[in-house]
C-alpha cells in the first residue's frame, strides 16, 4: 500500500529544548494511524510541522508523493484538540466562511452543509451563535467543518473530548466510514481502548523521539507473552494448583464468573502449545475459560514509555 505520509527525519527546537528529535512515520493511504504518546512527548509539534503551522527545523513531509507546500492546504483537515470556533458567530454563517476558506464556492459549501447537518440532525441549529450550544455540539459542528471540503488527509486531536457516549459512538461511526471512502486519517488520542477500535498502524513518541511504530496488529504480536488465562472446576482447588506450579509458570488471575473456580493465568514456553494445555486441564477438571492474554494498547504504551 503506498504511503499518504511520508515524515522523513524530522526535528523542531524551541530554543534550548528539542520538541521533536529526527522523527519518521509512514502513513498508508486509506488507514487510520493512531500518533501516541504522553502529555509533551512531541505530538502536537509534529502536527503543526504536518499543518504548516510551523517548519521543521530538519527533515522534509510529503504528502502524496509531493514535497509539502503551501497549497496542500487544501488537501488536509485538522481538527485541533483546542477547538476554533467563534463564540460569537451564528453556525451556518461560520460554517459557510470556514468551508470557502478550504477552497470551495459558497453553492459547494451550501449544499454539503445541508448534507452534514441533515445527517447529524442539527439543521435547526443553522441560526444558533456558537456560545449558544454545548461542548459536545460546538464538537460536531468543527467536525463537520474539518470533513466538509473531503481532504486527503484528515487529522483528529482528541476528537471524542466532550462528547457523550452515544455522540462519541457517532463520531467512531463516521471516521470508519470516511475511511472506507478512501479518506487516509491520522488520529490522536489519550484514549487507548478508541486505538484499539480505530487504527490500523500506530506510533509511539515519547521524549520527542519515535520509539515504537508498525501495524497495530504486528507490533501486538511483539508484545503478547504466550500466557493464557484459565478458569478450571476441579474438587480440590488448592491441589490443583500445586500441581499446575510445578509444570508450569502460573500466576493468579482476576476475571468475573459465575462460579467459584480456580483463575490463573499461566505462562508457556516456546516449545509449549496451548491444546496441550488445554488437554492437561480437561484432564484435571472441567475447563470453563481458557483465553490468550493478548497485551492492550494500553499496556503496550505503559511498558514501552516506562522501559525508554
Amino acid at each position: 500500500m503506498k504511503n499518504l505520509l511520508e515524515v522523513n527525519q524530522v526535528s523542531k527546537n524551541f530554543g534550548a529544548f528539542k520538541a521533536l528529535n529526527q522523527v519518521s512515520i509512514s502513513v498508508p493511504k486509506g488507514s487510520i494511524f493512531g500518533l501516541l504518546g504522553p502529555n509533551g512527548a512531541g505530538k502536537t509539534t509534529l502536527i503543526r510541522i504536518i499543518n504548516q503551522i510551523t517548519m521543521p527545523d530538519e527533515g522534509t513531509v510529503h504528502l502524496d508523493g509531493e514535497l509539502l507546500r503551501d497549497t496542500h492546504i487544501k488537501d488536509i483537515g485538522y481538527l485541533p484538540e483546542e477547538r476554533g470556533l467563534y463564540k460569537s458567530m451564528k453556525v451556518g454563517e461560520q460554517a459557510l466562511y470556514l468551508a470557502q476558506l478550504k477552497g470551495l464556492t459558497h453553492s459547494e459549501a451550501k449544499t454539503r452543509l445541508k448534507y452534514w447537518f441533515d445527517r447529524f440532525d442539527i439543521s435547526d441549529w443553522w441560526n444558533k451563535k456558537i456560545q449558544e450550544l454545548s461542548k459536545g455540539m460546538a464538537q460536531k459542528i468543527q467536525f463537520v467543518v474539518t470533513v466538509l471540503h473531503q481532504p486527503k488527509l484528515l487529522i483528529f486531536d482528541e476528537p471524542f473530548s466532550g462528547f457523550d457516549p452515544i455522540n462519541a459512538n457517532i463520531i467512531k461511526d463516521e471516521i470508519l466510514r470516511l475511511r472506507e471512502e478512501g479518506a487516509t486519517v491520522i488520529f490522536s488520542t489519550h484514549r487507548m481502548e478508541s486505538v484499539e477500535e480505530l487504527c490500523d498502524d500506530i506510533a509511539l513518541i515519547h521524549k520527542s523521539n519515535k520509539i515504537l511504530a508498525g501495524k497495530l496488529i504486528d507490533v501486538k504480536r511483539k508484545y503478547k507473552a504466550n500466557t493464557y488465562e484459565v478458569g478450571i472446576r476441579a474438587t480440590n482447588k488448592e491441589l490443583l494448583q500445586t500441581e499446575l506450579s510445578q509444570k508450569f509458570d502460573i500466576s493468579q488471575a482476576s476475571f468475573k464468573t459465575l462460579e467459584d473456580e480456580l483463575k490463573l493465568n499461566i505462562k508457556l514456553s516456546d516449545s509449549e502449545k496451548p491444546n496441550d494445555l488445554l488437554s492437561y486441564l480437561g484432564s484435571r477438571g472441567e475447563v470453563s475459560h481458557f483465553v490468550e492474554l493478548i497485551p492492550s494498547v494500553n499496556d503496550i504504551f505503559i511498558q514501552t514509555v516506562k522501559n525508554h
